[in-house]
């Protein structure tokens, strides 16, 4: 972006691992830069799902407006593609206004749906889903892969077996189209101009800390009362099933109070869940490219202010750097 481009025609991304600060530096640079903040989120923009999210409160947000967050049913599967299309709605709305949209979060898809628009996939089918639903509760999530890498062998190759919603859907447009979805890719519509003019800005915390936070902050998920939330939904006809409580964070809890496991090791495997998630969080963000990245977290004064300074000279797209492994 040239220094004489205006403000409002500007898009910032701040994305990351879970429990890097990222919700703390966004709401920094919204502060300073005259900006909005826009949920990126895959669990944060359910209703009632709220402890293991770590979703801002009002009074943490500090005045700034957030926008797709809290304002889905946990009864309803959300993509990637609905997602893409409300921000895109969003982000038009926020520079119109003469602000600017950032986005924050560490759903790798959400901001891949939006830097590189899907193919317009078929509807759910909802029959389809039960029982895929019910195949992956039988035999378990390696099962759907395995079946994945014989109908689709490309998609299977992207997807971790544990990214079921993903292999579940990637299954269910093979069914409903009679085509793998890694051949109907081709057969998307080009990004949209505010999504080309993106500040992509990516948190790399050390290691050792981060997975420090992450241990520390499940453990007070679950004190601050996880489990009766997520008893709650179920009693309120949330599916074990749906994309909400199939969440890190959220699917032990279920196993536990299905009696698939004990308290200790739901949470112990929760911990483990979310390491290796954060993990594959930056894999994930390692493909993006024009990503200029910090190495700390969000929320230490030293890398929000170096963030910043970046922001207000960059030219265009951040240039492209290559994070420390």
């Amino acid at each position: 972006m040239s220094a004489n481009s205006t403000e409002n025609q500007r898009l910032i991304a701040i994305v990351g691992p879970t429990a890097s600060g990222k919700s703390e530096l966004g709401i920094e640079v919204a502060l300073q830069l005259n900006g909005e903040i826009i949920n990126c989120d895959s669990v944060q923009v359910y209703q009632g799902i709220q402890i293991a999210t770590a979703k801002v409160s009002v009074e943490e947000r500090r005045g700034v407006p957030h926008h797709l967050i809290d304002f889905v049913s946990p009864r309803i599967n959300y993509t990637a593609g609905d997602w893409a299309r409300e921000a895109l709605r969003v982000i038009a709305d926020i520079q119109q206004r003469g602000r600017v949209p950032i986005l924050v979060g560490g759903t790798g898809l959400y901001l891949r749906s939006l830097r590189n628009p899907f193919f317009v996939s078929p509807p759910t089918d909802e029959q389809l889903r039960s029982k895929l639903n019910n195949l992956r509760e039988r035999r378990g999530v390696d099962h759907l892969h395995r079946l994945l890498q014989r109908l689709d062998a490309d998609s299977a190759l992207e997807l971790y077996p544990r990214d079921w919603p993903r292999v579940q859907r990637a299954i269910e447009v093979y069914f409903q189209t009679g085509k793998a979805l890694s051949k109907q890719k081709t057969d998307r519509p080009e990004p949209q101009e505010a999504a080309r003019n993106l500040d992509l800005i990516v948190l790399n915390p050390p290691r050792a800390q981060l997975y420090e936070r992450i241990n520390t902050r499940t453990e007070a998920h679950f004190t601050a009362g996880l489990v009766a939330e997520v008893e709650v939904l179920l009693a309120q006809g949330v599916p074990a099933s749906s994309n909400a409580l199939g969440a890190h964070g959220y699917r032990r809890v279920v196993e536990y109070l299905q009696g698939k496991r004990d308290l200790e090791s739901a949470i112990n495997q929760t911990k483990l869940d979310v390491r290796h998630y954060a993990k594959r969080q930056l894999t994930w963000f390692r493909r993006e490219s024009g990503a200029v990245w910090f190495e700390g977290f969000g929320d230490d004064e030293a890398i929000q202010s170096a963030v910043l300074q970046s922001l207000q000279q960059s030219v265009g797209p951040a240039a492209q750097q290559s994070p420390r492994r």
